[in-house]
């Protein structure tokens, strides 16, 4: 019997300086940018965060995934990355950042696409340029947290953290405790809790509150919704609790924050 064809991923040409490829297998034979870089995003589960790896020469450093996951790479011209950046792209070869929640959702997206043809090729193409376009707005922000763990914590350890960091910021609205996210994450309690706090300058709890006094700010300008459910649906049982919370944060009541905004 002859072997098995390699699966290839799928190919989206997005542009002359950006060709994206979506799913498991090698990356194919396909035209790529003048002079590319490569973002590959793995997924990860649970216990394992979103990373992109960076790749400086993609034509001698990328390949068929290991373990077989599902992926997203992205092959963009230098130039096309710099101009949008405003400046140089510095990325070592190989270096690893965890990707924000708002970041995957997007990567998601493309991955996940289940449009009729004539749809999901335009919706892929719009994706792909939102990734890159918040993947370097990000960075240019100092918002990526890079995959380096620090003295004392092994890499292991510090995906994990991250895993933790980025169920904050998915699952928020919920009733989280530091026992639940480390079961979650396969970290135990103390580890996580000082890890957390030497990757991140906060507790967990703190990086619950912030989450949802965040969230709770958007909610406060974009809907109408009464201010005591506000509260509730971010997770403050009553009223008292989210005033005092809320004005610790931002110095204002929800009230005169919500007037003020809307004045604005």
């Amino acid at each position: 019997m002859g072997q098995a064809l390699s699966k290839s991923m799928e190919a989206v040409p997005v542009s002359a300086e950006m060709l994206a490829l979506v799913g498991t297998g090698d990356i194919g034979c396909h035209a790529w940018p003048a002079d590319p870089v490569a973002f590959e995003i793995d997924f990860g589960n649970h216990r394992t965060p979103a990373r992109l790896r960076f790749h400086r020469h993609p034509a001698a450093t990328l390949g068929e995934s290991e373990d077989g996951d599902l992926r997203l790479i992205q092959i963009v011209a230098r130039d096309a990355c710099e101009r949008l950046l405003g400046q140089p792209l510095d990325w070592e070869e190989g270096s690893v950042r965890y990707l924000p929640v708002a970041l995957q959702g997007i990567a998601v997206a493309v991955r996940d696409c289940r449009l009729p043809a004539a749809a999901a090729l335009p919706y892929r193409l719009a994706k792909n340029i939102e990734f890159l376009c918040e993947l370097l707005e990000a960075h240019r922000c100092g918002e990526l947290d890079e995959g380096l763990p620090p003295a004392g914590l092994s890499s292991a350890d510090r995906g994990r953290i991250a895993a933790a960091r980025q169920l904050i910021d998915r699952l928020w609205s919920e009733k989280l405790t530091l026992e639940q996210i480390a079961r979650t994450c396969g970290i135990n309690r103390g580890k996580l809790a000082r890890g957390f706090r030497e990757l991140y300058g906060c507790t967990v709890s703190e990086a619950l509150v912030e989450r949802r006094l965040a969230e709770a700010q958007r909610q406060l300008i974009a809907t109408d919704l009464p201010i005591a459910l506000i509260g509730y649906r971010n997770g403050y049982q009553n009223n008292a609790a989210f005033t005092r919370a809320f004005g610790r944060r931002f110095g204002l009541s929800p009230s005169t924050f919500r007037t003020m905004g809307i004045a604005a």
